[in-house]
């Protein structure tokens, strides 16, 4: 299986990528292995995708990356992003 993948840091930032071991991929992101990802650790893993073929999930990334899609991605995530809001308000 190949992954299409959302993380969010403790501030809040959103990071997008695509990989064959999801776990593993989340776990280097944490371990500040990828130098994009590294200063806003810890990253949560929120949104997965899974596809069949290594380029189709390729292309989903590309494609979670648009803004449109991104609205769509938080119109899909309301509910856990309206929740997060409101216990830092609290």
């Amino acid at each position: 299986m190949f992954y299409a993948y959302v993380l969010e840091s403790k501030e809040g930032e959103l990071y997008t990528g695509y990989t064959g071991d999801l776990k593993k991929r989340v776990d280097e992101h944490n371990q500040g292995l990828n130098s994009s990802t590294k200063r806003y650790r810890p990253w949560k893993l929120i949104y997965y995708e899974a596809s069949l073929s290594g380029e189709d999930a390729r292309r989903r990334e590309g494609y979670l990356k648009t803004s449109k899609c991104r609205s769509l991605l938080k119109r899909r995530l309301k509910e856990y992003l309206y929740s997060k809001k409101k216990n830092l308000a609290d």
